[in-house]
């Protein structure tokens, strides 16, 4: 399938596929936002978490958000230039968000005891302003940031992501936003979602 948007425009498959595709995910951040604030308030499991006992938190929002949205704002940017892999990119991005959901549900956790919130702009504008402190495993910082790598061609693109990816899950460890496990898990849960993608793909001959 040819990757240019004049090529693309003119292709009705494909322009009903990114429709459907942005229906989809806007659905599925809309579940999201209610599923977030009802998460808030169900009980959770304090886990002990060896590697965060080491060490007082410290807030690194600032440096957080920094990274997180330069590197997401550089990928979406990259990938508005690659027609097809901006729709295979809606396409993951909508199942890994109903993955987290589904993963949220079946492991209830509390925040870890001294964690110190992660104030998310984003996830504020879509919801009531509450902050979300059981928004737990797995994590979601890291899990975009992994995606964006993993749909990345581009070398050096590719590169940074993955460094982006390490360095926000040390920053969110760090501030003890999430359990290690969150983090370590993150990349796992996310690169089976986009292998799953891509077989759902060949299978109804979309790639």
């Amino acid at each position: 399938m040819t990757d240019s948007w004049g090529k693309i425009l003119k292709e009705k498959k494909v322009i009903t596929e990114l429709v459907i595709s942005s229906l989809i995910l806007a659905s599925v951040l809309w579940a999201l936002t209610i599923f977030l604030e009802n998460n808030e308030r169900r009980q959770g499991t304090i886990l002990f978490d060896p590697f965060l006992s080491l060490f007082t938190p410290a807030d690194v929002t600032w440096f957080t958000f920094i990274i997180l949205y330069g590197a997401l704002i550089i990928g979406v940017i990259h990938l508005t230039n690659k027609p097809i892999k901006l729709i295979l990119s809606l396409q993951f991005y909508s199942l890994l968000v109903l993955t987290r959901m589904l993963a949220m549900y079946f492991v209830a956790l509390e925040p870890p005891p001294l964690m110190i919130p992660l104030v998310d702009p984003f996830v504020e504008f879509f919801t009531t302003g509450t902050v979300m402190k059981k928004d737990l495993f797995f994590s979601g910082h890291t899990a975009t940031l992994f995606f964006l790598f993993l749909l990345i061609d581009k070398k050096g693109l590719k590169y940074f992501l993955f460094v982006c990816t390490v360095i926000v899950g040390g920053l969110i460890l760090a501030q003890h936003v999430h359990y290690s496990i969150d983090v370590l898990a993150a990349p796992f849960f996310t690169y089976g979602v986009y292998r799953l993608v891509l077989l759902i793909r060949a299978k109804i001959n979309l790639n």
